[in-house]
This record gives structure tokens, C-alpha cells and sequence, in this order.
């Protein structure tokens, strides 16, 4: 959801934001496979879903101006809003672990650090460990009166760089460029 939608609430003192983006590349690779998987009958082609993704058509508006809300905010109140990149998740995702835990108020202590807490919040929270839970693999998700969503289509892969299985690298440069100029002077780079 945009910034601008959030609950004006989300702008007093002790309310904390968490946003994380991604890649556009894998991003939109990501929302095809999910919107084709979750809503029975679609069948939104690369071609589609990539002419659609660079026009800036998508549910919750562009997906730069989406990034750039938050991007902003998080330069504005970096005490409120923390702006994570998925990709340093996965690259190096211990300090990650550290720095949320110092944004949302509980720091790890000296002795957390000492029995390995951050290596144990990641391990936890790991990609494999999530998908492998039986709510993640039976449960779902109800979305309005007719739609229900096995929470198994919110996990794919969680890999970094796939776009290049799915998109053409000519795709991949156009997109970029697009991105490029939209958060041009804004000082968010992916």
C-alpha cells in the first residue's frame, strides 16, 4: 500500500514503518507469477505484464512512485520509517536483523549477541523455513466474499536476480532505464 493511503495515525511519534522493495525486475517477475497463481483464470503473458509494469499500471500505482513515497519518508524520519532493499537481505542478512531490531526499539543485548540471536532470528525466518511450515503449504487467506488465496502462492522462489530466467535482457535494460529516470535525483538507485 502507498505511504499516502496508510492511516494518517502512522505519521504520530511512536508509529513505525517497515517497508521493503525489491529489484523492479524480479518485482514484476514476481507479481506475474503471483497474480497468475492466486486469481484462477489469469494468464498474464511476460509481454503483458512487463508493457503493463512499465507504463506504471499496477494496484497500488507506479512502482516508483510506490519505492520514492517510502524512499522519502524514510529520508525525512528515518527514526519512523526504516527503507529495506530485499537483495541486502539476502546478500548479508545478519545485520539486517540488527538494524530492525534497533529501528523497532529492542536492540540486541551483549549476551544476545554473544548466544547468536541474529543467526537464529535469520535461520528462522529463512526462506526455506517459512515455506516449509504447513500453514505456509495448507493455509490461505480470505480477500473479500469470493476469493481465497493458499498462502503457499505468496512464496516462489525468494531468489535474487531470476528476472533473467524470465525476461529478455533487452527487457531487463529497457526497465532499467525507465526506473532509472523515475527516481532520477531522488537519490534511490537499484
Amino acid at each position: 500500500m502507498p505511504m499516502s493511503l496508510l492511516p494518517p495515525d502512522t505519521r504520530s511519534v511512536g508509529c513505525r514503518v517497515v517497508y521493503l522493495c525489491r529489484d523492479p525486475k524480479d518485482a514484476l517477475v514476481s507479481r506475474l507469477h503471483f497474480e497468475n497463481k492466486a486469481f484462477k483464470g489469469t494468464n498474464l503473458s511476460m509481454d503483458s505484464a512487463f508493457s503493463m509494469f512499465c507504463e506504471g499500471f499496477s494496484p497500488y500505482g507506479p512502482f516508483w512512485d510506490h519505492c520514492l513515497e517510502y524512499w522519502s519518508e524514510s529520508m525525512a524520519r528515518p527514526d519512523n520509517v526504516l527503507f529495506l532493499k530485499y537483495e541486502g537481505i539476502k546478500s548479508d542478512p545478519v545485520p539486517v536483523v540488527r538494524k530492525l531490531a534497533k529501528f523497532l526499539g529492542v536492540p540486541l543485548t551483549t549476551e544476545e549477541e554473544n548466544s547468536s540471536v541474529a543467526q537464529e532470528v535469520v535461520r528462522l525466518c529463512s526462506f526455506e523455513m517459512l515455506t516449509s511450515l504447513q500453514v505456509n503449504q495448507a493455509g490461505g487467506v480470505r480477500h473479500g466474499d469470493n476469493v481465497h488465496i493458499n498462502n503457499s502462492v505468496f512464496y516462489r522462489k525468494g531468489e535474487v536476480g531470476d528476472w533473467a530466467n524470465h525476461m529478455s535482457h533487452e527487457m531487463g535494460e529497457e526497465l532499467d532505464r525507465i526506473v532509472q529516470h523515475k527516481l532520477e535525483g531522488s537519490g534511490l538507485v537499484f
